[in-house]
């Protein structure tokens, strides 16, 4: 076990060694740690790799120069140049969050990033000012569209969190496809295999190899397939993919480069690097933020009051499960898988850093 207070410094000085400045470190090393902690260990310490490898290949830009393109007084689109996609992120959340401050909403649509860690992160930063937030972005084919044998979509997730009063806030983050990619990742890792319903092999085949995206193969929509609403989940992607893309001008579709950097790049290019896009609601603009949050408390209390299914004690609301998460976490400490801990250490060995396999 790690404590988080570990994890977290390691990665400040691993982003520090990259070329980030003290603040930028401290905010990769947040998100990465966050991710740790509510249960996403798929966007947590097991990512350094891929950031590394990213950096030594000079894809990511450590120093850019991150700046809004075009805007009205309520929207914006933000060239990233090339930075890391969660530094990005940040900055064009809190243009969102500004704008939204000014004129009761704010949109952001973000081009020339990339990979930006847990979706959720970003909505949630819209909680403190009385906000809904919202935050989605594109990423590399992995997935087939309904009744296709080509990627042509990412795991492209959606995140939406809002404020409550004596509950903690509703924060729905999930991706569009049944499973997450760095979750196959880890089941590789550990040896383990996928339900079938989730995955392809070349062939349309239905596959539980977690390693098949690289034979070939390509994950499903969320639904799996057309008879249990792979249709929706394949909208819900795309939705994401053209407000993330379409409207900033980054890639779209089968042409976003790959974070993962052993996977080939598509030759084409129809914009600049990965798209993000980010909403922020003033809830003041709606109602009285104190009324609103009533209602919510209201509304969580209706949902956790309804009959349960034999073997749960209550209904979950969005968001609970990762909150409840991180508090064990924190209380417990943080496990690496080993083959994880051993790359991460050779890793600080480049950098001539001290890590600790555990």
């Amino acid at each position: 076990m790690y404590s988080y207070e570990y994890l977290q410094k390691f990665t400040e000085n691993v982003f520090s060694k990259m070329g980030c400045n003290a603040e930028e470190a401290a905010l990769c090393a947040d998100l990465f740690l966050s991710a740790e902690v509510r249960g996403i260990p798929s966007h947590g310490i097991i990512r350094i790799r891929d950031y590394y490898k990213l950096f030594k290949e000079k894809r990511i830009n450590p120093g850019p120069d991150i700046r809004i393109v075009h805007e009205t007084p309520s929207t914006a689109v933000v060239d990233a140049d090339r930075a890391i996609g969660m530094i990005a992120a940040h900055y064009s959340m809190k243009v969102a969050i500004e704008k939204a401050r000014q004129c009761g909403s704010g949109w952001v649509s973000t081009r020339a990033s990339n990979h930006y860690g847990i979706a959720g992160y970003y909505a949630m930063m819209a909680l403190e000012h009385d906000m809904i937030g919202i935050s989605m972005t594109n990423a590399n084919p992995l997935v087939a569209p309904l009744f296709s044998l080509s990627k042509m979509l990412g795991t492209n997730p959606i995140a939406v969190a809002i404020p409550a009063g004596k509950y903690p806030p509703f924060v729905a983050d999930f991706a569009t496809t049944p499973v997450a990619n760095g979750k196959l990742t880890v089941a590789a890792k550990r040896g383990d295999d996928i339900p079938f319903g989730l995955l392809q092999d070349k062939d349309g085949n239905p596959c539980n190899d977690p390693a098949i995206l690289g034979q070939g193969g390509s994950m499903l929509p969320l639904g799996g397939d057309y008879e249990h609403g792979s249709h929706k989940g394949y909208c819900l992607s795309a939705i994401v993919d053209i407000f993330s893309a379409v409207l900033s001008g980054a890639n779209f579709g089968p042409f976003v480069p790959p974070f993962v950097s052993n996977l080939k790049a598509n030759e084409k290019s129809v914009g600049e690097g990965t798209g993000h896009f980010f909403g922020a609601m003033r809830i003041d603009a709606f109602q009285p933020a104190s009324e609103f949050k009533a209602k919510m408390d209201e509304w969580i209390e209706t949902f956790k009051n309804a009959s349960t299914t034999p073997g749960h004690d209550s209904v979950l609301i969005p968001g609970e499960p990762e909150r409840l998460k991180e508090i064990e976490i924190r209380r417990d400490g943080i496990s690496l898988i080993n083959s994880v801990a051993v790359e991460i250490k050779g890793i600080a060995d480049e950098l001539g850093l001290e890590f600790e396999v555990r």
